[in-house]
């Protein structure tokens, strides 16, 4: 660079002084200091070292199922529930506001099963309800559990029970 310039005396101490160089010098030709990088050609080449460095890609493994304990189950409280009523939630085309019978108490659960089933088809109904989720709010109605249900691609059913069981039994 100091043969460049013109400035052949230059020391670490001295390139702090400006005016250094004397006046006329000629400059010559520059020359670049290092070669220009093909970005794409190395990319490739650093991928290229990666992957003979990687070691060969491993079977993936087996993952243990998440088993629950009894005692998880047992945290459940799951209840025969009998369907009173159902109607839309306005606004949403898959939800219905259901009112359950749960043995002598009536709850709100809002579900959405109105895709699969008529409201006139869900009345009377015996259906399985989670009864000690956490309250939540759906499109501004409050749901106090959840049914139950099964769904295989397009088809969703609802887990009922075989016999007059009583609303408010307890599944175990």
């Amino acid at each position: 660079i100091a043969q460049q310039i013109g400035a052949a005396e230059l020391s670490w101490d001295s390139i702090g002084a400006f005016g250094r160089t004397q006046a006329g010098a000629h400059v010559a030709q520059p020359e670049p200091l290092f070669a220009r990088l093909d970005e794409a050609k190395k990319l490739a080449e650093i991928e290229a070292e990666n992957a003979a460095k990687a070691p060969a890609p491993a079977e993936p493994a087996k993952q243990e199922p998440a088993y629950a304990t009894i005692e998880d189950f047992g945290k459940l409280d799951l209840r025969v529930a009998e369907v009173l009523s159902a109607e839309k939630v306005a606004g949403a085309d898959k939800l219905y506001k259901l009112q359950l019978d749960v043995g002598g108490e009536t709850r709100q659960v809002v579900s959405g099963i109105a895709k699969h089933y008529a409201p006139d088809e869900l009345v009377g109904k015996r259906v399985i309800l989670i009864a000690n989720l956490k309250p939540v709010k759906l499109r501004g109605e409050e749901s106090n559990g959840m049914i139950l249900a099964g769904e295989d691609g397009d088809v969703l059913s609802l887990c009922t029970v075989d016999k007059e069981i009583q609303p408010g039994t307890r599944i175990r």
